[in-house]
């Protein structure tokens, strides 16, 4: 439940410089999405404080041999604009306005969202003047500012986070267990939210959705109690090819920000596209629990080359989330939708669990026992003890000499260690390090 700041404007206005800045200056810098990095367009950011998801924009171009704004990158705009809280809007201050600049304000004005006005490229105080012609344009205020050198960004992102939306989520229900369906467009979310829903001995209720063009649905099933948040506006942003379906996987952030289980869904014909691998790696950076569930399993059951291009795809593509559990169903005719519930219980079972301080370290002895940490410096690293500092997903904390003596593998090699020895085999677990 971030709020979600979009940066847009002309081609060459400087909106990934701008980007680029935000998220790379070490004490505003909180992370990536992996998968969808690769290109720039969204990440996760803290400033003064705030979380909020900085999404990259391609450019407003209007250029008069077209004609006419190309039908992709208009989408992809209006995409950025409806799913934003906030839109900061990106003037070129060395060329002045011009009539994309115009035309692409009459589209936010149209949009009724809070709009940020910034001119780039003001190197510094001296060339503020730069900045005021464009209040020919009918703003109450713009920011000069210079993306690359970085003059005037702290007044603009106190701004921002002044305007930001205070979202507050739904008020949480004790051992309520929240399950979001994400996955791309066409891949039968909707038919699995249905027939859900429409299952005989579930008690449903419909809650005010927490965010735009989403409903909460809770409900119960053999006596324990779920709430189902429905990403069904995935499927509408994401019928746009090319560039504008990456917009759609805003609507799984949010969802993956909410839940505890995310129920990632393929199509078994299509196997794995490289957005299913962006989905999942969010989820897991997230310390989500999840499950990978193959719709449309019928259509493929008896085809042994199909199910082996499948089974070859999630090798390649899924390696990274390998200890995820996996289903194959029919969200259609509802073969296997129990199956799903049954796995929903177990991952909720080792997500929610608790190990006890003497087992912890018990386990933590042993593992160090069976194969030391490496030599750092020509000194090995020492464990003090380990504890269990919260659930969702299962995180320890374990006391060193020297915190930054112990290497990613061995860091890789102990939370392996601690999945197996704790039966948490279907979850990612988190560990950090401290120093005594």
């Amino acid at each position: 439940m971030l709020p979600i700041v979009a940066i847009v404007g002309r081609p060459n206005v400087g909106k990934s410089t701008l980007f680029n800045r935000l998220t790379r200056k070490r004490d505003a810098l909180v992370d990536d999405i992996p998968g969808v990095t690769r290109d720039r367009l969204y990440a996760t950011i803290k400033w003064n404080g705030r979380n909020l998801v900085l999404v990259d924009t391609g450019g407003f171009d209007s250029s008069s041999h077209t004609g006419a704004l190309s039908e992709g990158v208009k989408k992809q705009v209006e995409a950025a604009i409806e799913d934003a809280d906030l839109i900061l809007l990106l003037f070129d201050g060395k060329t002045g306005p011009v009539l994309g600049d115009d035309e692409l304000l009459g589209l936010l004005r149209r949009a009724e969202k809070k709009v940020l006005y910034a001119v780039n490229k003001i190197d510094g105080p001296e060339h503020d003047h730069l900045s005021l012609e464009f209040y020919s344009l009918g703003m109450d205020k713009v920011f000069p500012i210079s993306s690359a050198h970085g003059y005037g960004i702290g007044s603009l992102m106190e701004q921002v986070i002044r305007d930001l939306p205070v979202i507050e989520e739904l008020p949480e229900e004790e051992g309520r267990i929240k399950i979001a369906i994400i996955g791309r467009p066409n891949v039968g979310k909707s038919s699995l939210i249905n027939r859900i829903i429409g299952s005989e001995r579930l008690v449903v209720s419909e809650l005010p959705g927490t965010t735009r063009d989403s409903v909460d649905i809770s409900f119960e099933r053999g006596g324990k109690s779920y709430l189902l948040i429905d990403t069904a506006g995935i499927r509408r942003r994401g019928r746009v090819k090319e560039k504008i379906e990456k917009f759609s996987i805003i609507k799984a952030l949010k969802a993956i920000n909410r839940c505890h289980i995310s129920v990632i869904l393929l199509e078994s014909q299509a196997g794995v596209y490289d957005q299913d691998a962006r989905i999942c790696g969010y989820a897991l950076e997230r310390g989500r629990g999840m499950i990978i569930a193959f719709n449309k399993w019928d259509l493929i059951k008896n085809n042994p080359s199909l199910i082996k291009s499948l089974e070859d795809s999630v090798d390649r593509q899924l390696g990274f989330v390998s200890f995820v559990p996996t289903a194959n169903i029919s969200a259609l005719t509802g073969v296997r939708v129990k199956k799903l519930f049954k796995l929903i219980d177990k991952v909720w079972a080792q997500y929610d669990s608790r190990v006890p301080t003497p087992a912890v370290n018990r386990v933590l002895e042993t593992i160090v026992r069976k194969h030391a940490p490496p030599l750092v410096g020509g000194r090995r690293p020492k464990f003090f003890y380990a504890t269990q500092v919260s659930v969702h997903p299962p995180t320890f904390a374990i006391f060193v000499n020297r915190r930054d003596s112990i290497h990613a593998s061995y860091e890789k090699y102990l939370a392996n260690q601690f999945r197996e020895q704790f039966g948490l085999h279907l979850i990612p677990v988190r560990m950090f390090f401290k120093e005594r």
